[in-house]
């Protein structure tokens, strides 16, 4: 095979594996790589995870975080967002499989983490209301529809973690 061959295949390729210049999306499309990334934080302590309220009208249940800025990686973002949000400090440890879309700008990412410590003395400074809940009672809680998918997996590792 030339490298002219070569080039001309691997040319092809990348265009079918990442966006292609050549074929513009239609007008207001939002494309996955357009979405900022918005990471919510499972923290875990002895079989339990911290469930916070978001209040208002569209509020509900959620993992605690926010918006990763840019430059910013995903655990700098949550540890960043846990400390904003409820004055406590974290360890991030692995991620949750997956990534939910939250309307047409953000996608959610949730990670594992513990509490960084002993002291345990939140601020409540976005929510209404947090809790610790245990595998059993995860699906009791009006979770909103981004942190859904993750509860079974969550449940799954809270269980084998018992």
């Amino acid at each position: 095979m030339s490298r002219l061959q070569y080039n001309a295949i691997e040319a092809a390729v990348s265009c079918l594996c990442a966006p292609c210049p050549q074929i513009p999306n239609p007008p207001g499309t939002v494309t996955p790589m357009d979405r900022q990334v918005v990471v919510g934080v499972a923290i875990v302590d002895d079989g339990r995870v911290l469930a916070a309220l978001r209040p208002g009208a569209e509020g509900g249940w959620e993992f605690p975080g926010g918006k990763v800025e840019p430059g910013e990686s995903d655990q700098a973002a949550a540890v960043r967002e846990i400390e904003e949000e409820l004055g406590v400090r974290i360890t991030v440890g692995q991620p949750l499989e997956g990534e939910q879309p939250i309307g047409d700008k953000y996608v959610l990412r949730v990670y594992l983490a513990e509490l960084a410590g002993h002291d345990w003395s939140p601020t409540l400074r976005e929510h209404a209301e947090i809790r610790w809940v245990h595998a059993a009672d995860l699906r009791t809680l009006n979770w909103l529809p981004a942190d859904q998918p993750f509860l079974a997996t969550l449940r799954d590792r809270l269980v084998a973690a018992e």
